[in-house]
C-alpha cells in the first residue's frame, strides 16, 4: 500500500502530504481482503484463473481510488441523472430491473466517464454491496453467478441505444454540475435566481468551450508532429531501404508523399473544426431551465427499446453487407487509383493507406471531442451520407489499427521497464535515507 500511494503522489495524482497514515491503513487491509478473495474463488471454482485476477484487479484499484478520492461529485449527479432518466426509459420486453441497470450503466459510461473497472465496480457492490471479513465467504461462494448476471449486462442487446439516447442530453448536467461546483452550498440561492443563474451557465459554457478548444488544439498539434516524426522515419529507414533492394533506388516522390500528406490532412481537419456559438449556449439554458423548473423535466422524446430487437430479413442482410463491401473497395480502390496515377509503387500505397487510415480515426476522434458541448438535432443530410459512404471504412480500418497497436507498445515497455522503474528505485532510496537523516535529527532534539 505504502509504496503504491507514494507512486501516485509523485504522479501527481495527489498533491504531497495529502494522505494521512490511517488511509495507508485503510488501503493495506482492502488489498488483503480482495487477495484473499481471490485466493477463496480458485479454491472453490474453476474459473480462469486470467479472469478473476483481472476482476479483482479492477474491483480493487476501484476501490483504492474511492478511499483516496472519496465523496466524488459526479456521484451526486449521476444519481441525480438516474431518477430523471429511469421514468423516461423503458424496455417493452423485460423486466424494470434490467431496465433500472441499463440506466445506471449508460449513466456512468456517458455522464462519468467510467471505464469497465469501475462499471465492474459499481455493479459488483449493488450486487454485494462492501467486501469485508464477514460476507467474504459469501461472495466467494456466489461469485460466479454474480460474473455471468453482471457481463449479460455489459452485453444487453439494447444497451447502445440506452447509451446514445442518455448521451446526446448529458450536456446540460455537466453545464450545470460546474455551476453547482463552483457555487457549493449555494444551489438554493442560484437556481432561485434566473438571471443569474442565466449569467453562471453562460459562463461555464464559456469556460467548457475554451478548454475543448485548448484540448483539440494540442491533440492536433500532438498527432501533426507524432505523424510526421513516425511517418519521416518510417519512410527514410524502411521504406527507402526495400525500395533500393526491390528497384535500386529511392524513389523520392513516393517518400515525399507519405511524410507530408497525413500531416496536411491532420492540419485541414483542424482548419474545418468548428467551436460551439452563443446561440448554442442558450440552447444549454434552456435545457438546463426545463431540468429545475418543469415537473417532471420532459428532455425529449421517452424513449422504448426491445430486448431482442426485430430481425432483419437475411436477404436484406446480405444486400446491406455486399453494398458495405463495394463501399470499402470504392473507397479504398480511389485512395489506389490517385496513388498509382501518380506513380507511386505498390509498397509505399500500402504504407499511405496505413497511415492515412489512421490520420482518419483520429481525425474523427478529435472531431467529437471538439463537438461534445455542441446541442443539435442530428439531420442526415447529402454531405453527411457522403462522408460516411467514403470515410468510415477507413476509419473503421484505422480504428481497428490503433487498437491493436496499442497492444504491442515496445515504446511502454522500455520507459516502464528499463527506464522508469530503476528511477523509481533510486527515488524511493533517497527518501527513505531522508527520513531516516531527519528521524536521527530528531532524536538529537
Amino acid at each position: 500500500a505504502a509504496p503504491l500511494i507514494r507512486e501516485l503522489v509523485w504522479a501527481r495524482y495527489f498533491p504531497d502530504s495529502s494522505i494521512p497514515e490511517s488511509q495507508v491503513a485503510k488501503v493495506a487491509k482492502e488489498i488483503d481482503l480482495y487477495l484473499k478473495l481471490e485466493e477463496e474463488i480458485d479454491r472453490k471454482h474453476r474459473i480462469n484463473k486470467g479472469v478473476v485476477n483481472e476482476w479483482i484487479l479492477h474491483l480493487l484499484s476501484s476501490e483504492i481510488e474511492h478511499i483516496l478520492k472519496p465523496n466524488d461529485p459526479k456521484d451526486i449527479m449521476s444519481l441525480f441523472l438516474f431518477r430523471i432518466f429511469k421514468d423516461l426509459i423503458s424496455i417493452s420486453d423485460d423486466t424494470e430491473e434490467t431496465r433500472d441497470l441499463q440506466v445506471f450503466i449508460a449513466i456512468r459510461r456517458a455522464y462519468a466517464n467510467d471505464d469497465l473497472a469501475f462499471l465492474r465496480y459499481h455493479l459488483f457492490k449493488q450486487y454485494f454491496g462492501g467486501l469485508n471479513e464477514d460476507n467474504l465467504d459469501k461472495i466467494a461462494d456466489r461469485f460466479p453467478a454474480a460474473l455471468r448476471q453482471i457481463e449479460y449486462q455489459f452485453k444487453y442487446p439494447a444497451r447502445d441505444k440506452i447509451y446514445t439516447y442518455i448521451k446526446n442530453q448529458t450536456i446540460p448536467f455537466l453545464i450545470l454540475d460546474d455551476v453547482l461546483r463552483k457555487h457549493r452550498g449555494k444551489a438554493f440561492s442560484i437556481v432561485s435566481d434566473e438571471d443569474l443563474l442565466s449569467a453562471e451557465v453562460l459562463a461555464a459554457c464559456s469556460a467548457r468551450y475554451k478548454a475543448t478548444s485548448g484540448k483539440v488544439k494540442r491533440a492536433i498539434l500532438r498527432s501533426v508532429i507524432f505523424i510526421f516524426i513516425t511517418k519521416a522515419l518510417f519512410a527514410l529507414f524502411v521504406e527507402g531501404a526495400l525500395e533500393r533492394f526491390l528497384y535500386g533506388r529511392m524513389f523520392w516522390s513516393s517518400i515525399a508523399i507519405n511524410i507530408l500528406t497525413p500531416p496536411i490532412l491532420m492540419i485541414g481537419v483542424g482548419f474545418l473544426i468548428e467551436s460551439p456559438n452563443r446561440e448554442n449556449s442558450y440552447r444549454i439554458l434552456k435545457k438546463i431551465n426545463t431540468i429545475l423548473y418543469d415537473d417532471p423535466p420532459i428532455l425529449g422524446i421517452p424513449l422504448t427499446v426491445k430486448k431482442k430487437p426485430n430481425r432483419v430479413d437475411p436477404i436484406l442482410w446480405s444486400i446491406f453487407i455486399l453494398l458495405w463491401l463495394i463501399t470499402c473497395a470504392l473507397s479504398f480502390g480511389a485512395v489506389i487509383f490517385i496513388l498509382t496515377k501518380l506513380r507511386v509503387n505498390p509498397f509505399s500505397q500500402a504504407v499511405f493507406i496505413f497511415f492515412l487510415a489512421i490520420v482518419s480515426f483520429i481525425s474523427f476522434r478529435i472531431n467529437r471531442t471538439a463537438h461534445m458541448y455542441i446541442m443539435k438535432e442530428k439531420k442526415e443530410n447529402l454531405g453527411s451520407l457522403l462522408f460516411d459512404f467514403f470515410f468510415m471504412p477507413l476509419i473503421q480500418v484505422g480504428r481497428r489499427l490503433t487498437l491493436g497497436i496499442t497492444q504491442i507498445n515496445i515504446f511502454l515497455f522500455i520507459f516502464d521497464f528499463i527506464i522508469e522503474t530503476p528511477f523509481k528505485g533510486i527515488f524511493a532510496f533517497f527518501e527513505q535515507w531522508f527520513l531516516f537523516l531527519r528521524t536521527q535529527r530528531e532524536k538529537l532534539d
